[in-house]
């Protein structure tokens, strides 16, 4: 029986790298050669390569690092250049959306917004092609697309949040700012705004599909890995040709979970989770504003939250007259 390996004692081999199989319908080589890197492989696969860009990878890669130096370099101008003041501030930096007066203009002046404008457009574009990147090296390896749908319902909230739903209110400043605290602080003020985005359903959803998602990868993860003694690793021949390794882990799911999950099924499980967080979690952020004006007000009325006492305090929302 091979000894057990974990990520503390495994053996890292070095023979020729795996270049994979021949693509289909491919002109543009992949480079020539692949490397290793010691301490990627303490972790998992110590190779590093073959790596392969094409046209759809390299201008989205330049777009990326536009979209990050406009970002970047509006970070450090509002810190008048101090580089020990950018390092310090960084966590609270940001490149701020047009203000609400200009609307959905489509170039405001760049110091009020149009640098977000800018910005935008070129990291959309960015995330775009390296989607039509993943579709693309899926086919032309005969893979199914399946990487690339979970990518673009990920695509579908990023829209949402800094495009479809700023456009459908009529103003850009209903977007997300770029920034790490920022994006937090327009987090929490949306929810407030709102009338606490807890009682959104979709938003209750996105968040048990997440924690679902973590819970599933982290037990099919430990799972594979303690059946790794029996080549549980191989997870595509015990598929195909069911050996003690995929016994003994559907046997411990049905005895700790009471259901069973075999090396295919756990995979569509996982990938459902993960593709229903943020397409729900979307649809949650698309209602609010446009069709909903206060979530817990709604929640109430559908029976979804209770309705506490009167404090004699008159929600404002509620008065005759009042924006719908």
């Amino acid at each position: 029986m091979a000894s057990y390996q974990n990520i503390f004692t495994q053996v890292q081999l070095r023979a020729a790298p795996e270049m994979g199989p021949p693509t289909v319908g491919d002109e543009d080589p992949r480079t020539q050669a692949g490397g290793f890197f010691y301490w990627a492989g303490k972790i998992g696969n110590a190779q590093i390569g073959p790596i392969y860009l094409g046209w759809f990878g390299t201008v989205s890669l330049v777009f990326g690092l536009i979209a990050f130096e406009i970002i970047g370099l509006n970070m450090w101008a509002s810190v008048n250049w101090s580089p020990i003041q950018f390092v310090r501030q960084l966590p609270w930096l940001a490149l701020e959306p047009p203000g609400p007066q200009y609307g959905l203009r489509i170039l405001p002046p760049l110091a009020e917004g149009g640098w977000w404008l800018i910005a935008g457009f070129f990291f959309t574009a960015s995330v775009l092609l390296w989607w039509a990147r993943t579709y693309r090296r899926a086919l032309a390896l005969g893979m199914g697309t399946h990487i690339s749908w979970a990518f673009a319902s990920a695509i579908w909230l990023m829209l949402v949040l800094g495009f479809i739903r700023p456009v459908l209110m009529g103003s850009w400043s209903e977007a997300v700012p770029f920034g790490i605290f920022p994006h937090l602080d327009w987090t929490a003020a949306f929810s407030i705004r709102y009338g606490n985005l807890f009682y959104n359903p979709f938003h209750a959803l996105s968040i048990a599909f997440l924690y679902g998602s973590t819970l599933l990868f982290a037990m099919h993860g430990g799972t594979i890995l303690a059946v790794g003694r029996y080549g549980g690793e191989r997870e595509i021949e015990q598929i195909t040709d069911r050996g003690t390794a995929s016994e003994r882990a559907a046997l411990f799911w049905r005895w700790t979970m009471g259901f069973n999950a075999t090396m295919e099924s756990i995979h569509r499980w996982a990938w459902w989770f993960a593709v229903l967080t943020t397409l729900t979690g979307g649809i949650g952020i698309l209602l609010t504003g446009t069709v909903v004006d206060n979530w817990y007000l709604w929640a109430q009325q559908h029976g979804y939250a209770p309705s506490y006492p009167s404090t004699g305090v008159v929600d404002p929302a509620t008065l005759p007259g009042a924006p719908k």
